[in-house]
């Protein structure tokens, strides 16, 4: 399987954290699939981390390669998706990482409401 994980996810699975589930972890360790992890995860932890909004020890982009996830650049067919989604979500973050789902055919781990009622994407739920 091809994942591409959303920043809440690669936030606990960096910290060990037990918000993640048992599915969405054991797909995680798999070394048969590749996990991908957005530029827009790393843009948004980078500016949380920024604001005091969001504590990250380290460099999330190093965060990518010492898990042995794959980055996904983001590019302008990402951007034109994202900007023409129908969709109401207003997460600039949430609606890049939706659409480069679609456009690379990646499942979505996640673990967001808002993105559970999109059902326009391949979902895997984190929790």
């Amino acid at each position: 399987m091809n994942l591409l994980i959303d920043t809440h996810v690669l936030l606990w699975w960096d910290m060990g954290a037990g918000e993640l589930g048992s599915v969405a972890r054991a797909a995680i360790a798999d070394p048969g699939n590749n996990i991908y992890v957005s530029a827009a995860s790393i843009w948004e932890i980078s500016i949380k981390s920024a604001k005091g909004k969001l504590r990250f020890a380290g460099s999330p982009h190093a965060a990518i390669e010492i898990n042995g996830f794959q980055a996904l650049s983001i590019s302008t067919a990402h951007a034109e998706l994202a900007g023409r989604l129908d969709w109401s979500h207003p997460d600039p973050f949430d609606r890049m990482l939706v659409a480069q789902a679609q456009t690379d055919g990646l499942i979505l781990v996640h673990a967001d409401s808002t993105i559970h009622d999109y059902k326009e994407v391949p979902q895997l739920w984190a929790r």
